[in-house]
C-alpha cells in the first residue's frame, strides 16, 4: 500500500480557493496574491473574494458589511452558556462550545447566510468572554465600524488607532485561507458527511487548538520574552539548538523559501513601528536565528514563518496572549466557510484506507498451542 504519514504529498481536494506554492513562496487567493491583498484591501473585500469568487463592487461590499453587522450580536442563550462555563476553561474551548450552540440549518447544503453568521459572531464571543473574565462590562458591537476595527473596539471600549486597524487587517487577510492545512481538511471531512457548517467549524477549531497549528504565535511570544534583550539572543538560541529543540517561528511544512505572509506582515508592521524597541528585538532574533540555523543544519532551508510576525503584530496592538489563537481562528473562519461551501458543490465523502500492522491469526495459533 502507498502509505504516506500525515498524508504528505497526497492530493485529496481540487479547489478554486487558494494556491500555496511553497517552492516559490507564493500564496494566491482566487488569482490574487495574498500579500498584495493584505497591502491594498480590507478583510471584508477578501471575505467576498473567497465566498463569491471575485472582488466586490461598492454596492456588493456595502451589502456584505451590512450582513456582517446584523449577524454580530450574541443571542441571550449564548451569553448564558458562556457565563456558566468554568473560568479556567481555555478560550478556544469556549469558542468551540459557543459555536456548537448556534442554531444550524438542518438542510443540506450549507448556506452563505450561515457562513456570514459564524464569521461575524466569533469576534463578539471572544470579546464577551475576555471582558467577562476580567470583570469588565460587555461592549456591544459598533455597527459603524468594520469587522477588524469592531473587534478591537469590543475588546477595549476605545475606537482603535488607524495603525492598529491597518496591521490587524493585514494579519486577518493573510491568515484567512491557507490551502489544505489540518483544520481546513478537518472542516471538509466533516462537511463531506453532509453535516452542517457549524459542526465543520467546530471540528476545525478543535484542530486549530493544537499547539502545532494555531498555537504557534504563543510559542514565539514566549521565546522572545525569554530572550529579552539583543545581548542574550545568541546564547539563548545556541542553547536551544544544542539541545535539539525547535525554534518557534522558523521553518514551515510547506514553504521552502520566504513565507509571503511573513514578508507582508513584516512590511506593514515595520512601517508602523520603525522605532519600537520590541520590534527591533524581534528583527534581531530573526536574523540571528536564520544565521544559526544555517550553521547547525547546513543544507536545510529555514525561513521566518507567519507565526513569528503574528507575534509581532499582536504585541504591536497589545492583544492579550490568551486571544492569540482565537484571533487566528476569527480570521481563518472565512476560509473554512469557503471550503465547506465548495465541498458541498461537488461532494464526495472522505474515506481513505488504513494499513493494518497488527498481529495475524492469533485465534488459530492459540488453538494449536492448546
Amino acid at each position: 500500500m502507498n502509505f504516506r504519514p500525515g498524508l504528505e504529498g497526497i492530493t485529496a481536494v481540487q479547489t478554486n480557493l487558494s494556491s500555496v506554492d511553497g517552492e516559490n513562496g507564493r500564496l494566491i487567493f482566487r488569482g490574487y496574491h495574498a500579500d498584495e491583498l493584505a497591502r491594498k484591501y480590507t478583510f471584508e473585500e477578501v471575505i467576498y473574494l473567497l465566498w463569491y469568487g471575485e472582488l466586490p463592487a461598492q454596492n456588493e461590499l456595502k451589502k456584505l458589511k451590512k450582513q456582517l453587522h446584523e449577524a454580530r450580536n450574541l443571542p441571550e442563550y449564548i451569553i448564558r452558556i458562556i457565563d456558566e462555563l468554568p473560568e479556567d476553561m481555555e478560550m478556544m474551548a469556549v469558542l468551540r462550545t459557543s459555536i456548537s450552540s448556534l442554531k444550524a440549518n438542518p438542510e443540506w447544503p450549507p448556506t452563505l447566510e450561515e457562513a456570514t453568521r459564524i464569521t461575524a459572531i466569533i469576534p463578539t464571543i471572544l470579546a464577551y468572554r475576555y471582558r467577562s473574565l476580567h470583570h469588565l462590562e460587555f461592549i456591544a458591537p459598533n455597527h459603524q465600524l468594520d469587522h477588524v476595527s469592531n473587534y478591537l473596539y469590543m475588546l477595549t471600549g476605545k475606537i482603535p488607532k488607524d495603525a492598529h486597524i491597518k496591521v490587524l487587517n493585514a494579519y486577518f487577510i493573510l491568515t484567512a485561507e491557507h490551502g489544505m492545512n489540518a483544520a481546513t481538511f478537518t472542516s471538509r471531512v466533516i462537511a463531506s458527511t453532509e453535516s452542517d457548517l457549524f459542526s465543520a467549524v467546530c471540528g476545525a477549531i478543535g484542530a486549530m487548538k493544537g499547539p502545532l497549528h494555531g498555537g504557534a504565535p504563543t510559542g514565539v511570544m514566549s521565546m522572545l520574552n525569554e530572550i529579552g534583550t539583543m545581548e542574550n539572543t545568541e546564547d539563548w538560541l545556541r542553547k536551544k539548538l544544542n539541545n535539539n529543540e525547535k525554534l518557534m517561528g522558523f521553518g514551515h511544512r510547506v514553504y521552502k523559501t520566504n513565507d509571503p505572509r511573513a514578508e507582508a506582515l513584516s512590511d506593514v508592521i515595520e512601517s508602523l513601528s520603525a522605532n519600537d524597541d520590541w520590534f527591533a528585538l524581534a528583527r534581531y532574533v530573526e536574523n540571528t536565528a536564520i544565521r544559526l540555523l544555517k550553521e547547525y543544519k547546513p543544507g536545510r532551508r529555514f525561513y521566518t514563518n507567519v507565526e513569528f510576525y503574528a507575534a509581532a503584530v499582536f504585541k504591536a496592538i497589545d492583544l492579550p496572549e490568551m486571544l492569540y489563537t482565537p484571533t487566528f481562528t476569527a480570521s481563518r473562519t472565512a476560509g473554512w466557510s469557503a471550503h465547506v461551501l465548495e465541498q458541498a458543490e461537488n461532494n464526495r465523502i472522505f474515506r481513505p484506507l488504513s494499513e493494518y500492522t497488527g498481529l495475524e491469526n492469533m485465534i488459530n495459533e492459540n488453538t494449536q498451542r492448546g
